[in-house]
């Protein structure tokens, strides 16, 4: 698999990350589109990661850096296409967003991560913190990252 990334909101990458997340969260979880776009300031100010196989976009993850304190950053957004899933594209997109992360200087990541994923951050290292909740209709679960000197 092929990660490619951008912080640019006009780029084919950046729509291709919103085609995956669409197709995704509104069309498969019934996430509202406002709910899920979010913010345009996040949106620009956030990493795009996206994974390409032959061509083809299938999977997705964001990246935005805590304005107030450029060691910590949300991860956002993982995503990965139906068609996809099982394959080994979330594990790649993590590994690339970690790496990222350890070298641009980050010591903290908090995601809401659903639930049914919780234990594909767990193996790389994300701790639980706190209890489960509602996001979207969806439960979710708190979890951090901070083994960047490990």
């Amino acid at each position: 698999m092929q990660i490619k990334q951008t912080r640019d909101t006009m780029s084919e990458i950046y729509c291709d990350a919103l085609r995956i997340r669409n197709t995704v969260f509104v069309k498969e979880q019934g996430v509202p589109f406002e709910l899920e776009v979010g913010s345009p300031v996040d949106e620009a100010h956030s990493v795009h990661f996206v994974g390409y196989e032959a061509g083809n976009a299938l999977a997705t993850v964001r990246l935005l850096v805590d304005p107030s304190d450029k060691t910590h950053a949300l991860v956002q957004r993982m995503a990965v296409l139906k068609e996809a899933r099982g394959k080994g594209y979330a594990n790649a997109l993590l590994q690339q967003l970690l790496e990222f992360s350890k070298k641009s200087g980050l010591t903290l990541l908090t995601h809401h991560a659903q639930l049914s994923a919780k234990d594909l951050y767990e193996k790389f290292g994300f701790e639980v913190q706190g209890e489960i909740f509602k996001e979207a209709g969806i439960d979710h679960i708190t979890m951090t990252y901070d083994k960047f000197t490990e």
